[in-house]
């Protein structure tokens, strides 16, 4: 069947993110199997399910991390995994993936700041460098972003000094610092202790309050989940088992798994 070429749409409808037919193996595995989904501008969506059903991985290919086996992405109307030689799509360079990419900003488990930066540093050298940017502008930047995350008093800290929570609410600032028109979050709270959790989720709660910035989320609290989620998404063995406004998935699910698992992790 013919894929339909995002370049001719019209109208204010556009999803920001498309999974086309997507499928990713590794090895003889089917970690995705032919996905098909869409994420519209401005949409907070959240995707649930069991551990290796596909989550993690929908951000990763995302963030260019893995490469699909088969299928489209698109972002913002733009092929990612791919780039049109004339009216065909193939397999997009790295040069075309980054370029697309930069569109799109990730928070890890993992905190991933550089430790022989300061936090000032952590946020300003990717927007002086990748967007361009005059350091006082950066500076300014992390400055309106540390206020934001409650870290205005560490912007001189190293990560070595911060607590895990700390180092998460830096690790959110400095993906809001390069401007994306969207934000993946990959299960942040996860390596946290309990009683740094709050803080993130407060701060990620202030970031969808306050911006029209689209957010894909994985994560396992589901209170959190259905407090800031325009939709959640049910994956199971890499495909879609229910999807819906997070009322009618938490409170009425219609699909046996989604309940078992729900039942799982809310018990």
């Amino acid at each position: 069947m013919p894929q339909s070429d995002p370049r001719t749409s019209t109208g204010t409808h556009e999803p920001l993110i498309r999974f086309d037919q997507v499928v990713k193996r590794f090895g003889s595995l089917t970690v995705l199997d032919r996905l098909d989904f869409t994420v519209a501008p401005g949409e907070r969506v959240t995707l649930i399910g069991p551990s290796g059903s596909g989550k993690t991985t929908i951000l990763r290919l995302l963030m260019t991390l893995e490469q699909v086996t088969s299928g489209v992405i698109w972002v913002g109307g733009e092929p990612l995994s791919h780039r049109y030689q004339g009216d065909r799509l193939v397999r997009a360079n790295e040069k075309h993936q980054r370029r697309v990419r930069k569109q799109i900003g990730m928070v890890f488990q993992q905190f991933n700041l550089f430790p022989n930066m300061t936090v000032r540093q952590n946020i300003t050298e990717g927007p002086i460098h990748s967007l361009g940017i005059s350091r006082e502008e950066a500076d300014q930047r992390a400055r309106e972003l540390l206020e934001m995350v409650d870290l205005s008093d560490k912007i001189d800290a190293h990560p070595a000094h911060l607590s895990g929570g700390q180092q998460q609410r830096v690790a959110i600032a400095r993906a809001l610092a390069m401007r994306p028109k969207i934000l993946l979050l990959d299960e942040v709270t996860s390596a946290l202790d309990p009683e740094l959790v709050t803080g993130v989720l407060d701060v990620l709660r202030t970031v969808a309050e306050t911006t029209d910035i689209t957010m894909l989320l994985v994560t396992h609290e589901m209170q959190f989940a259905r407090d800031v989620s325009h939709r959640v998404l049910m994956f199971d063995h890499g495909r879609i088992v229910e999807e819906g406004p997070p009322e009618q998935i938490f409170g009425d699910p219609k699909e046996e798994r989604t309940k078992a698992f729900l039942h799982a992790v809310l018990d």
